[in-house]
């Protein structure tokens, strides 16, 4: 399944994403943070835009939704339930449903936690997943309307996909991520060359994403709230995972 995805960088520090199926040209829109970067984005490419894929409410996420719509005609895709916080819906999905764009099939998973009703968009065919701000780069989204085992639950959804998928997240949060994982596990190598790599990709101006599953597995402290190394270092051992998970999210919030 060909596609192209291009990284549009938004406002100080989101991700929007273009997703282009070359069979049949059509581009869909995951979030619209901001509306000229994706309108030049665009227009350097010679594309249109025929579909908006809305992972939550959130106005960083949502604020170009409407202006874009207007100029390409462009088709709203968000989740059902969460309808009255989202700007108009064209197509109402759920989780387990798919959307497709040409001939890219997207699978919807609802990874509620961040918000209630939030969605990733994964192309099991490519793969990849837009992961907004459920699993974030080197982090995850503070839990403000779920709870705690809700988005562990989420994020359980996420670590089962195959290793070699693309995380495609919401923000840049890299650095500040990176300082609190040294914080939890500062001897892991694995996490130390990120950090070293985002740095660098920072201070070339370029995206810090995607990065594989299998990279956030060994260096995202919330994802490894299953091991034994992270379980130990915020004295936890044989607790379970959901419970560790917890304690690292709380304290992110305090970091």
């Amino acid at each position: 399944m060909p596609v192209e995805i291009v990284t549009v960088p938004c406002r100080a520090d989101n991700y929007a994403y273009l997703v282009r199926d070359e069979a049949s040209g059509q581009v869909a829109l995951v979030d619209a943070p901001a509306v000229e970067p994706i309108e030049r984005a665009l227009a350097e490419r010679g594309w249109g835009l025929d579909q908006i894929w809305i992972t939550h409410h959130h106005g960083d996420h949502t604020e170009g939704v409407d202006s874009l719509r207007a100029r390409f005609g462009a088709k709203v895709v968000g989740h059902s339930a969460d309808r009255a916080r989202l700007p108009a819906l064209d197509v109402e999905i759920s989780e387990g449903e798919t959307v497709t764009l040409g001939d890219t099939v997207a699978r919807v998973i609802d990874v509620s936690g961040h918000t209630i009703g939030h969605i990733a968009f994964v192309l099991d065919d490519v793969p990849a997943a837009f992961t907004a701000d459920s699993l974030m780069a080197l982090g995850c989204g503070r839990v403000f309307e779920g709870t705690m085992p809700m988005m562990w639950a989420s994020l359980g959804k996420l670590m089962g996909l195959p290793p070699q998928t693309q995380i495609y997240s919401g923000h840049n949060y890299g650095a500040a991520n990176g300082r609190f994982a040294l914080t939890i596990e500062p001897k892991n190598r694995a996490l130390q060359a990120r950090i070293a790599r985002i740095k660098e990709a920072d201070e070339a101006g370029h995206p810090i994403v995607p990065v594989t599953l299998a990279e956030e597995l060994e260096t995202n402290p919330f994802l490894r709230a299953t091991t034994p190394e992270v379980k130990a270092a915020v004295d936890m051992a044989g607790a379970p995972d959901a419970e560790v998970f917890a304690e690292v999210r709380r304290r992110k919030d305090r970091f």
